[in-house]
């Protein structure tokens, strides 16, 4: 791009930010969070009449690998049951609906972009969905099993001491954990469009790396189930990978910005 294009497309943005005052930025914000919540609730719907197959997927790392034979999962309320419908269903629309999303989410932040660096869009929600997917899948696979199987030991070493879990606490608590997980891997998503703006550099984040550790570790010991050394790991290593990852892709961002002239 030459520096007369780059020239017109700063003016072509610059113009049309001065065109969107505070109370518009408020305005498309409500109206995109409206049309996630209508995704949202269309998902809830449709996963509704899948709820018992969704909760039994849900409860597996505990009940096949963790929880005796003859125990179970428990619920003490007449309506419980529903509620657990109601609730696997809307996290399983959560996951249904992260591509329409995420497609919100940038065109919420699009308007601030070059024209040429909208026509992301694809590879965005693309990434987004996948790394967010990605880091449900490892908490779920990795994470789940080992933290409860920890938890239930421990108990074990009490004479007289069975676990009567109830089903309501189960699954906030992983209904946490897998959102939680998601959030996180979006990091290099995160620190890309920090970077297409110029907020952070490759630099700046390698050079903050051990105030980011600490970071990261403070949010894995608030996230995790148990504050042992191993759980604490297993959420830390993901995220100090991702780190280095993001700083890999602020760098190459870094780069083209140089090139352009942006920096």
């Amino acid at each position: 791009m030459s520096d007369a294009d780059e020239k017109a497309n700063t003016e072509e943005n610059s113009e049309e930010a001065g065109k969107m005052s505070f109370l518009d930025h408020l305005d498309e914000l409500r109206k995109r969070l409206v049309r996630i919540a209508i995704y949202l609730g269309i998902g809830f719907v449709a996963c509704f009449y899948f709820s018992a197959d969704i909760y039994n997927f849900l409860s597996a790392p505990i009940v096949q690998e963790i929880i005796p034979v003859e125990g179970s999962l428990q619920y003490t309320n007449p309506t419980g049951a529903f509620l657990i419908s109601m609730k696997v269903s809307l996290l399983a629309s959560v996951f249904l609906t992260l591509p329409f999303t995420f497609f919100e989410v940038w065109k919420f932040i699009s308007p601030g972009l070059y024209r040429k660096e909208k026509k992301y869009v694809v590879p965005f929600v693309l990434s987004s969905v996948l790394l967010f997917v990605s880091g449900a899948v490892f908490c779920y696979i990795i994470v789940l099993p080992n933290a409860f199987r920890f938890l239930i030991e421990w108990g074990e070493k009490f004479d007289n001491l069975t676990p009567v879990i109830r089903i309501d606490e189960y699954l906030d608590l992983v209904m946490t954990m897998l959102v939680g997980f998601g959030i996180v891997f979006e990091m290099p998503v995160i620190i890309a469009f920090l970077s297409l703006f110029g907020l952070v550099s490759a630099g700046f984040l390698w050079r903050n790396f051990k105030y980011s550790l600490v970071g990261m570790v403070v949010i894995a010991a608030i996230l995790s189930p148990t504050g042992d050394a191993f759980n604490l790991m297993l959420w830390s290593a993901p995220m100090v990978a991702l780190y280095f990852l993001s700083i890999g892709i602020a760098a190459i961002i870094g780069a083209r910005r140089r090139k352009k002239g942006l920096v």
